[in-house]
Formats: structure tokens, C-alpha cells, sequence
């Protein structure tokens, strides 16, 4: 039977590389996004990279350096989501491969990953921020990620907290892992944990 239409669970048991998005994945989310909007005047329903990136230049980069200055305090309070760590260190045991895609920058991905202590289970090159690859719902950072495995995008597995990162695995064809106490988005999600320790436990359930 072909990968592609094993059920979700066999599936996801299979995979061996994961990637995973950050906030509210593998830290505790703490980013208002009503407040980022107020002070960069982004309307409420916009999304705020897209809106930054139609901005002339001059007015682009001055939002995007108090973007980056507002995250930056953020990622120093960074707090691990429950199980995250040891998920993370789980998987790396068990010879996964593992990765971040985050609309985050790169720079404070890897702080925000240290605060936390889990920035030794990532490849340098396998942490990509919004201006490694294209932000998130593109399926571009998953593609790279499998270019740079040597592995099929569908042979991915995409972790995350948002619809964003759910639209991102389907148009890669990778399967998509929903970490949220409600299952807001059951056509996007393959399957659905309340978050990395429910997830944690499963695949010890799995392994049997």
C-alpha cells in the first residue's frame, strides 16, 4: 500500500522527518497580534507579513526592525510548551530528523529554541525563519527542507499550532499534525493533539 493512502496514524508512525512551527507549537504562545498590528497600523484582519511586504521600502524596514525588536523580547521570556522538550528529544533519540519553519526570524528561532534548551536537536541549516523561505502558508520551506533531506515532501511531517502551518503541509503533500486543545480546522489536519505531550505519548503508544 502506498504511503499516500495509509491512514494518517501508520503514516505519521513512519515518518522520519518533522517539522515542526515554533510559537504556541513548541513555546507558549505570547505574541498579541492585535497590539503588533495597533503599533505598526496593519489592519486587524491583515496578515502582517504580507501586509509589511506590499509597504514602500523605507516605511517596510522601519516596521520590520521594530517587528524584529518586539520578537526579540519575546523570545528572551520564551517558555517550552508542555512536552515539547521532551518530544523533541524522543524523536532526535529515536533518529528523526527535525526542523523549524516559522514566520518568526531566523536569528530569534535559535534564541528562542536555546532558551528552551532545545536548540542541540536542530541542523543550523534546518531552522528557517521568514526570510529563509517563503512565510508560511507557502509550502516553499517544507520543499527546501525536503531538498535538503533528500526526501519527498510527502514523506514530511508539518507540526503546528495554525491554519497557516496546516495550509502549508497540504499544498506540500506532507502530513499535518494539529496541536491544539480544539481541532479548529479537521479538513486541514491529518490528525489532531492537544499538544506535544499528548503527542508524546501517542507515538510511546504507537512504538508499543
Amino acid at each position: 500500500m502506498g504511503l499516500s493512502v495509509e491512514a494518517p496514524g501508520a503514516r505519521l508512525r513512519q515518518v522520519r522527518h518533522w517539522v515542526f512551527d515554533m510559537d504556541g507549537t513548541l513555546t507558549r504562545a505570547v505574541h498579541d497580534f492585535a497590539l503588533i498590528r495597533r503599533e505598526l497600523q496593519i489592519p486587524q484582519q491583515a496578515d502582517i507579513l504580507q501586509h509589511l511586504a506590499a509597504l514602500p521600502a523605507e516605511e517596510a524596514a522601519a516596521k520590520h526592525a521594530w517587528l524584529l525588536e518586539h520578537e526579540r523580547e519575546l523570545a528572551f521570556g520564551a517558555v517550552a510548551a508542555p512536552g515539547a522538550p521532551a518530544l523533541l528529544r524522543t524523536l532526535h533519540t529515536a533518529g528523526c530528523r527535525l526542523a523549524v519553519l516559522t514566520r518568526n526570524a531566523q536569528e530569534l528561532a535559535r534564541l528562542t529554541l536555546r532558551e528552551i534548551g532545545v536548540e542541540d536537536v536542530f541542523e543550523g541549516v534546518a531552522i528557517l525563519g521568514r526570510d529563509e523561505a517563503p512565510p508560511k502558508p507557502h509550502p516553499g520551506g517544507l520543499q527546501q527542507l525536503a531538498a535538503h533531506w533528500g526526501v519527498a515532501p510527502h514523506s514530511l511531517a508539518m507540526i503546528g499550532d495554525h491554519e497557516y502551518d496546516l495550509q502549508c503541509g497540504r499544498h506540500a503533500g506532507a502530513t499535518t499534525v494539529l496541536l491544539h486543545v480544539d481541532n479548529r480546522w479537521p479538513a486541514l489536519a491529518d490528525l489532531h493533539f492537544a499538544d506535544c505531550a499528548a503527542l508524546l505519548e501517542w507515538w510511546r503508544d504507537a512504538a508499543g
